[in-house]
């Protein structure tokens, strides 16, 4: 008999591939997936998943996403003293400083970086750690919500409310311009976000941009919401592909499919706001120093000494001056600190519904209509009976309403296709590249 898979594992569906695209002769993309090697390892430390989009000369992006991938998950379990959270974010803070030092140390490699999100999954709920302008979206009830803020120009723009979001200046500004990435610099502000609440049903999606430059977030929700994670990873790519396939694509589809992982089902998916209970402990000692301050002043005012009394007040002012200060850093850190980084934003940062009608139908359909037509004219050996009776399901189940159906045959027929065009081409593709 197989050995069975333990809840922690069995009670999610993952799928994984990056892709060159069309138009770059090698693939800077990288993604791992560590699952938990036991129970007290998935309490602990959970699931982690990551995508990392490197950028670089020669090989340098290759490097520095292979330097990501590989670093943050080892040092996140590495660093067993504190808890999930805090580990991820020193994590990426360490491999920050590693793929510095590898790109000032060799001058074909200077100035090599790579964006990095990542998703680690807990019993206690979801964290995110996140560099860069590649994603992490979730899917919950029909609704994807983008989770991640993307560390890019127009993003930046956006935020500090100088340009509207479909303004001629946003579309005149190249959306690939990040200000945020791992290596360039030695430290690096990580957005830590999280904890989101897991439940059954939830599907995690990271990518790098080579997928959300082609396909829309609408698309996203409505392939996500009907197929299962093998099949919408390969059906993204696909599309993005048929787009043009102007950058590499990296996808991983993570799925929950059983609550018994669920420890806390009433978290908000929502991170809290900094409080002053969040203040270094070494902030407290301006209190008490404030409170004496104005007492003494006091006391000196009744005795009619003025000038230290006023002095005092002032004393006592600068203290509780301090602490707004150090709370004010807590809730919006400066560029390069490497602190905790769950500022309080707008979340989720994007979220549209899925369509749940015939409009994916028919563009899955035009899809496959110019799928069709391109393998016909180069005369590809396709397997045409397949492909038609692909189609007829689609349309008998699109008839009745079974729009999960229809998209699943249609996606089927696409891949078919797809993947007889591209044989030839003898592409690099890493299909099956999952570290552990």
């Amino acid at each position: 008999m197989p050995e069975l898979s333990p809840d922690f594992v069995a009670c999610f569906e993952y799928a994984a591939r990056s892709d060159v695209g069309m138009r770059r002769p090698n693939n800077q993309d990288a993604f791992n997936v560590v699952l938990a090697e036991d129970g007290s390892s998935w309490r602990e430390r959970g699931h982690l998943f990551l995508v990392a989009d490197g950028m670089g000369a020669h090989a340098a992006g290759e490097l520095a996403s292979k330097l990501a991938v590989d670093n943050i998950p080892h040092l996140y379990r590495l660093y067993r003293e504190g808890a999930a959270p805090e580990a991820l974010q020193r994590a990426i803070v360490d491999a920050n400083t590693e793929i510095h030092r590898r790109g000032t140390a060799n001058p074909d490699f200077r100035g090599m970086g790579t964006t990095v999100s990542v998703l680690a999954l807990l019993p206690g709920g979801a964290y995110i750690g996140h560099v860069g302008d590649s994603r992490i979206y979730r899917l919950r009830d029909l609704k994807l919500q983008q989770l991640t803020f993307d560390h890019s120009l127009v993003w930046e723009l956006r935020r500090l409310g100088r340009m509207a979001r479909n303004s001629d200046l946003a579309r005149s500004i190249p959306k690939n311009v990040i200000t945020r990435s791992l290596g360039p610099n030695a430290e690096v502000q990580v957005d830590l976000e999280g904890p989101y609440g897991l439940q059954t049903g939830d599907t995690f999606l990271l990518c790098s941009d080579g997928l959300t430059g082609q396909v829309s977030d609408q698309e996203l929700a409505d392939l996500l919401a009907y197929l299962p994670p093998e099949e919408a990873c390969s059906v993204l790519i696909d599309l993005a592909n048929l787009r043009g396939g102007a950058d590499n694509i990296t996808v991983v589809v993570v799925k929950v499919v059983d609550d018994r992982v669920v420890a806390d089902r009433a978290l908000d998916a929502t991170p809290r706001s900094r409080t002053l209970e969040d203040l270094p402990p070494s902030s407290m000692f301006y209190f008490p120093l404030a409170g004496v301050a104005w007492f003494v002043a006091f006391l000196l005012w009744l005795a009619d000494q003025f000038v230290p009394a006023a002095f005092l007040g002032v004393v006592g002012l600068g203290a509780l001056l301090a602490v707004v200060v150090l709370w004010y850093r807590q809730r919006w850190p400066r560029g390069g600190d490497s602190g905790d980084h769950r500022a309080p934003r707008h979340r989720p940062y994007a979220q549209c519904a899925c369509q749940q009608g015939d409009r994916l139908m028919r563009a899955l359909e035009n899809t496959l209509d110019e799928l069709d037509e391109a393998a016909r004219e180069s005369e590809r050996k396709v397997s045409w009976e397949r492909v038609e009776s692909l189609r007829q399901r689609a349309a008998e189940a699109a008839e009745a309403g079974r729009f999960p159906d229809a998209v699943r045959e249609t996606a089927a027929a696409i891949r078919l296709i797809m993947g007889e065009l591209r044989r030839p081409q003898n592409k690099k593709s890493s299909d099956d590249r999952r570290q552990s």
